[in-house]
């Protein structure tokens, strides 16, 4: 089923619904390390904190596809901090205080895919700056060949495209800044 006043992205046949809710835990309040511009550890504060005082820190991008190769895309929920209701091609979110990149990735694609046992590959990291806000983006890929499940509180919407239908929406569709900015970075990593 296609979300209302969306475009088709492709068939029923690889399309689902989020799963049911897990921990409603206050995002707001989870602690982050603060790094600066060469990404070292300069101290921590709640993610509450690092937004509303713009305060540089990490993030994780998952690119996942499936063994046909399409792109895992979803819908944010509205109630996201940063960019809500908007669609991204990446899961994972906030490295956690003292948690490692490939902790996190894992952590985040498990958690937002609604899986066990995801195994993302490390590719780049970037610096992603935008009015006032600042945090590396670090990207790894993974194929996922099962069902997901993904959580309520983070996707309103999921579906799996090919490359072909997601650059068609990308024109259209309100895309996270650091997911299409990390998008086509990545797009230029992969046509070394």
């Amino acid at each position: 089923m296609t979300e209302p006043g969306t475009p088709s992205p492709a068939p029923a046949d690889h399309l689902g619904a989020p799963a049911e809710p897990a921990d409603a835990a206050d995002p707001a309040r989870e602690v982050l390390d603060v790094v600066d511009a060469q990404d070292r550890v300069t101290g921590t504060a709640t993610r509450g904190e690092v937004y509303r005082l713009g305060l540089t820190h990490r993030c994780v991008f998952v690119l996942v596809r499936d063994p046909r190769g399409r792109i895992f895309v979803h819908r944010r929920t509205d109630t996201k901090m940063f960019a809500p209701g908007a669609y991204d091609m990446f899961v994972g979110g906030v490295v956690g205080a003292g948690e490692s990149y490939p902790d996190a990735a894992v952590r985040e694609a498990e958690e937002e895919l609604g899986v066990s046992g995801i195994r993302p590959r490390p590719l780049f990291r970037f610096l992603f700056e935008q009015e006032g806000l600042s945090w590396w983006c670090d990207v790894s890929e993974a194929t996922w060949d099962g069902p997901v499940a993904p959580q309520v509180e983070e996707v309103a919407w999921h579906g799996w495209l090919t490359e072909a239908e997601l650059h068609a929406r990308l024109t259209d569709w309100d895309v996270v800044p650091d997911g299409r900015e990390a998008y086509r970075r990545y797009l230029e990593f992969s046509a070394r």
